[in-house]
């Protein structure tokens, strides 16, 4: 008897876990196919290099015997004029993108090489560039099917064969944007920061009444669409907008001010956008404040400071560190509003990987510079779930 119960108690449970995980599948097939597969896509991308070594398959075999330091070998001539001479024009059109990557040239190297093949294949080969061995090491980076070239581009760097790790070409540029990415990021946390803490310190000591009121009034521009709060900023700042009218008719200016097109406007306009991203998290943690500590600090005779620095932040800290980590992972992935409102200088990282995805249709740099801005989040996370603790911890 006691068996029989037993069994109809453990099919109980698994019934009720059967159904748990049917209620959960939806949103696990949409995580899976909104963000594991598009993960697993841009990590993928920024590593592959397939081109050469699909297309080429004689070359590709002779560079990856070549070390890359030593004169180029015969056999890689040989090894070009073999895979030159049956390739279609359509993979050998990929081919030369991929190593137009490395430099110009080599698009009309490789079509005016194939040309000739059929019509002089004797001076076919003729052109410098087939003996110039940086031709053939730009060539070896280019062998896939993995490769790090993508990756290092990404911070301005290249493989050299003879001398390892070099600068590239760029000169700074995709450190330069980087840095200008995450700069940008902090200088609008902190003002949301600044913005937030007044608002909800104020917010946290009224009835809950007004404060809802108060909220909703808060709320309301952000019911409008991203584009429409960006498309209204253009217009206060404009030569002829708000706020160069108002200056005009007082006097303070002669003529109108430039507020469009310039870092400020973007930095005003995306701490606009992202304020609420930081008052909630702040306001829950400034209500869930334990004024016993407070007054328990002041009857100790802590003064204001003593008692702000070392009770009242300790508490707040978890809010501080969770809007702040918001606000910045966000930003760095803004887009729409530096393509408005900014100039070129002030153009993010985001603005990058879409004209390499749209424009020039380099997904290997595209993904590369996703993957460093995964890496920034994935650490600002680690560094705010420990920092947290640490308050936490500091708070008890």
């Amino acid at each position: 008897m006691g068996s029989v119960i037993t069994d109809s108690n453990a099919n109980i449970r698994r019934r009720a876990q059967l159904k748990a995980y049917a209620l959960i599948a939806p949103l696990a097939l949409l995580l899976l196919l909104t963000f594991a597969i598009p993960l697993g896509f841009i990590l993928t991308r920024s590593v592959s290099d397939p081109e050469l070594v699909e297309t080429l398959p004689n070359l590709s075999g002779a560079l990856a015997a070549w070390d890359g330091k030593s004169a180029p070998p015969s056999s890689l001539l040989d090894a070009a004029r073999a895979d030159l001479d049956q390739v279609e024009p359509q993979k050998l059109a990929a081919v030369a993108r991929r190593l137009s990557y490395e430099g110009s040239g080599f698009r009309s190297l490789l079509t005016s090489t194939k040309r000739k093949l059929k019509t002089d294949p004797a001076t076919a080969f003729n052109d410098p560039l087939w003996q110039n061995r940086e031709t053939w090491q730009a060539m070896k980076r280019a062998v896939g099917p993995v490769t790090d070239y993508f990756l290092l581009a990404a911070i301005d760097k290249k493989r050299d064969y003879q001398t390892g790790l070099q600068d590239g070409s760029n000169r700074g540029l995709y450190t330069g944007i980087i840095a200008r990415t995450f700069v940008m990021a902090i200088v609008v946390t902190v003002a949301c920061l600044f913005l937030a803490f007044p608002l909800c310190s104020y917010l946290a000591r009224q009835s809950d009444r007004l404060r809802n009121i108060l909220l909703l009034f808060v709320l309301l521009p952000f019911w409008t669409a991203a584009l429409v709060r960006n498309t209204a900023w253009m217009i206060i700042l404009q030569d002829r907008g708000a706020i160069n009218q108002v200056l005009l008719s007082l006097g303070i200016i002669e003529a109108p001010l430039s507020l469009m097109y310039n870092r400020g406007a973007v930095i005003v306009a995306m701490a606009h956008v992202m304020l609420l991203f930081m008052i909630f998290p702040l306001l829950a943690s400034m209500r869930s404040v334990d004024q016993r500590l407070l007054m328990a600090a002041s009857s100790l005779g802590a003064g204001p400071v003593m008692t702000l620095l070392k009770v009242y932040l300790p508490q707040i800290m978890p809010g501080v560190m969770a809007g702040s980590l918001m606000v910045f992972i966000v930003t760095l992935g803004f887009y729409i509003t530096p393509a408005l409102l900014g100039g070129p200088a002030d153009q993010m990282i985001s603005y990058y990987i879409a004209q390499f995805t749209t424009a020039t249709q380099n997904w290997g740099m595209a993904a590369a510079l996703s993957v460093i801005l995964l890496i920034a989040t994935g650490l600002l996370y680690l560094l705010q779930t420990s920092l947290s603790r640490r308050f936490q911890g500091g708070a008890r």
